[in-house]
Parts: C-alpha cells; structure tokens; sequence
C-alpha cells in the first residue's frame, strides 16, 4: 500500500519544519511553495560583500523548538549567541540604556529605571506608585500597564519593545497572546514590579536569552529542506496554488498547470491565503482567518567601512526608539557588534540595519530605497553621530509581514482550528497562529504534524490526478 500523501502549502520556515517532521513519519510529503526560493521571512543576502541576514536575525532560546531544529538538521555547532545585549533606548532627545529586570518594557527593576532616565522624573514617580488594574481573562497590555504604573512606561517601554516583535500598537496587542508570562503576575495581587523582578532573577540563571547561527538565520532554511528531502520529501518552488478543495478520499490541489491528489494538507500561508484557499470548504474559517491583521515594515541594511567609523564609534547591540519620539527608524541593531561571527567573517566591514513601518503606519514602504537610506542615516546621524557614508546596502520590504495579536486572538485561533477538525485532515500553521517568533512558529509545524500523523493512518491516494 502507497504511503500516505500529505501536501504541505507554504514552503517558510513554518511549512519546512512541518515537513521535516512529517518526513519522519510514514508519509508522503510535498511541498509546494509559490516564490523561487524556500524560507519566508528567514533570508540570507549578501551586501557590500558580507553575507548577512536580511529578515529575522535571532530566535529566542529559552523556548526549545526552534533550537532543538536547528540541531536536528544539523546546525547544532553553528549556534552562537549575540556577544552583546547591551541595547539602548533613543528617547527624550537621547541615547539612553535599556533598563535591566522588564517583561517586554514592564519594569521590575525601578532603580534601574531611574538610573536609566529614560523616564521623566513625572513618569518615574507615577511608576513607583503601583495602581490595582481589574485584568479579567485578558486586556490590551497598553492600556492595562498605563492604568497600573501610568502612560510614559507605555510610550518609553513597552511600545518600543513591543514594537520590536509585533510592530503593532501596545493599546490593542493581547497580555494573553502576546505576553503571556504577564498575566499570571497580573492577577496575583500585590506589587506588579516586584513579582516581574524576582521572574526575572530567575530567569537570568537559564543561560542565554537569544540565538543566533554562525552565517546567519537565512542558513536555517536550506538545512531544513535538505534534511525533509533526505527523508523522502519533495520540496518544489515555483508552484503556487491555485485551488484547494475536499473529496471523498481526501482532497484535490490545482498547481502549477496540474492537480495534485492529497490525504491531508498542512497548510503553512499567511491567513489571508489560507482564507482564500477554505472559503470553499470551510467558509467559517476562512472568515475568521480574513480577521487577522498584518503589518509591514522594511529593513535598511548598511555596510561601512570600519576606518570610516574612527570618528563615531558604535557600541552595543544597537537601540530602540519609541514611537512616541516620532523618528523616522525605530529601531536599529549594529549587527556587526552583536554577532561575533559577522566581525569574524568581515573584519574591515561594519554592518547595521534599521527598520521602519508599523500596523497601518507603512506609508514608508512606498518611498524609494534612496529615502529609505538617507531617512535611516539622518536617524543615526542624530542619535549616535554617525556621519560616515555606507559603501553598500540593501532595503528589504516585508509587505504585510507580522500577523497583530488583539485581545480575543487566540480565541479566534482556536475556532478556526475547530472549523478544520470538523473538516478533518488539514491542520494550519505559521506566525498567524501561537506566536511570531520562531521557536513559537516551529511549535505550530510539529503541533500541525503530530495533528495530521494519526489521521493519514490506512489512507493513500495515487498521487497526482491529472496533467
């Protein structure tokens, strides 16, 4: 009997994980991506003759999954953790250091706060004055922490860290979905700063907070999708789909100029196209799915010459900036500091990129990459007096790129993932889902694959239908 066919729609980092989990198992996998190239928002580039990451640059490594991935594929000797973290926060008309011991901008440490003075002494004071805040079983952390510790930890703290990772808006993203730690701290009573101080100690002990790989993130791609071929899966670019639809045994996929036959599908798409290719089938989960918003940004990456940069040097990892300071960045890594394998691979280069654009904030994806390079250089100019000219760089765009988390999102994620149980053998997965971040994506494609594996059991199909 054939094995199993289970066609993976989505070939990022979200559909290559599935797939390699799924080639593990008794099953048949294809996966179908529709660009030339596998990854999604994991991609190498090169500038100014330096190999570098021009998408997510880091994954989070107190979270198992996308670890565990990288060693499963064979990167495990290439993690490497930044070698600094000392990041810094340009507000108030300065460059100013991230304060220690905060939940994603919630402080736990309030005289590093104070040190820090990224605070008015007004906002300081507020700080320190804790307010009870009625939770319940979620709220906008914006608005939750505004009412607790006042509005300039919002607009100073959490808005720049939030925006970091979900380049949304801190009065509509979910404590629940997006901070979730918090919420427990939140509803226990007594002093909000003090339980977020001694989570943090502890948390200080568990090694390192973030990976990086030596190379760059860009690297994970190919090393998953040569493992899943390795077990048996076919990978194809080029081969967007057109069609999705159930049948009595299982269903039909139209791509690329054929129709395919699968048992199960996984599929691993920003929501928009996972609406589009259920509004047949499952008509409930595809308008829920056309629910979920996104936001664009856009990456300036920037190659200097290290003897230009004499006169201005750079330190740490880089800074954030608050949107509330209204710049044009907001933010900016030195890249070349905070990855020790980029110093070692460029000795004589300096690279640094900034990002701009938020949810319903990126008009600055229209201008043309010579505005989006003198924008970022007049930034750094006035933050860390950076007058040197860029010999090279790169202006990446990532259109509709970070799915937002509102209250009530996971509320939505676990309807449509009733909608598809009723539908029986799809299963969906990526950014859109149980967290932006890698290690939470990678969770999704094993949790869409271990969904999927009992389900194809005493099932097969013939494999391709028609020409």
């Amino acid at each position: 009997m054939a094995k199993p066919h289970v066609v993976v729609i989505g070939g990022g980092i979200a559909g290559l994980a599935a797939a390699a989990f799924l080639s593990d198992a008794a099953v048949r996998v294809t996966v179908l991506e529709a660009s030339t190239r596998f990854g999604g928002k994991l991609r190498g580039g090169e500038v100014g003759g330096v190999r570098v990451d021009l998408g997510a640059e880091s994954m989070l490594a107190r979270r198992p999954e996308a670890v565990e991935l990288a060693r499963l594929v064979g990167l495990g000797e290439r993690l490497e953790p930044p070698t600094t973290a000392k990041a810094a926060l340009w507000t108030r008309d300065a460059l100013r250091p991230l304060p220690g011991g905060q939940l994603m901008g919630v402080p736990g440490d309030l005289d590093a706060l104070a040190a820090s003075e990224v605070l008015t002494p007004e906002g300081l004071e507020r700080a320190r004055h804790e307010r009870p805040a009625e939770i319940g079983e979620d709220a906008p952390i914006g608005r939750y922490i505004a009412d607790r510790l006042g509005r300039e930890v919002v607009d100073r703290l959490v808005e720049p860290l939030l925006g970091g990772v979900y380049a949304g808006h801190a009065d509509e993203i979910s404590i629940r979905a997006a901070v979730p730690q918090l919420l427990p701290l939140a509803r226990q009573g007594g002093s909000l700063t003090a339980a977020i101080r001694a989570l943090s100690t502890r948390a200080g002990a568990g090694g390192p907070v973030f990976q990086g790989l030596r190379g760059g993130l860009g690297t994970l791609p190919g090393a998953v999708a040569a493992h899943a071929r390795a077990h048996g899966a076919e990978l194809l670019t080029g081969h967007p789909v057109d069609a999705l639809r159930r049948t009595p045994d299982g269903w039909r996929i139209a791509t690329a100029g054929r129709e395919l036959a699968a048992d199960a599908v996984v599929l691993a798409v920003p929501a928009p196209q996972a609406a589009a290719l259920l509004a047949a089938d499952a008509p409930a989960a595809a308008a829920e799915l056309r629910a979920v918003e996104y936001a664009s940004m856009a990456l300036v990456t920037l190659a200097f010459r290290r003897a230009d940069l004499a006169d201005s040097p750079l330190t740490g990892s880089g800074f954030l900036v608050p949107p509330v300071d209204r710049r044009a960045i907001k933010a900016s890594t030195f890249s070349s500091n905070k990855w020790g394998w980029l110093e070692r691979s460029a000795p004589d280069a300096f690279l640094l990129r900034t990002s701009l654009g938020r949810h319903r904030e990126d008009a600055a994806l229209d201008l043309d990459d010579a505005e989006l390079v003198a924008r970022s250089l007049a930034d750094l100019r006035t933050a860390v007096g950076l007058r040197a000219v860029p010999y090279d760089h790169a202006v990446t765009r990532w259109r509709a790129g970070l799915p937002q988390y509102p209250v009530g999102h996971l509320d939505r994620v676990a309807r449509i993932r009733a909608h598809l149980d009723a539908l029986g053998a799809v299963a969906v997965c990526g950014a859109a889902y149980d967290g932006v971040g890698i290690p939470a994506v990678v969770g999704g494609a094993r949790r869409a694959a271990e969904h999927l594996t009992p389900r194809t059991s005493g099932t097969r199909t013939e494999g391709t239908m028609g020409a």
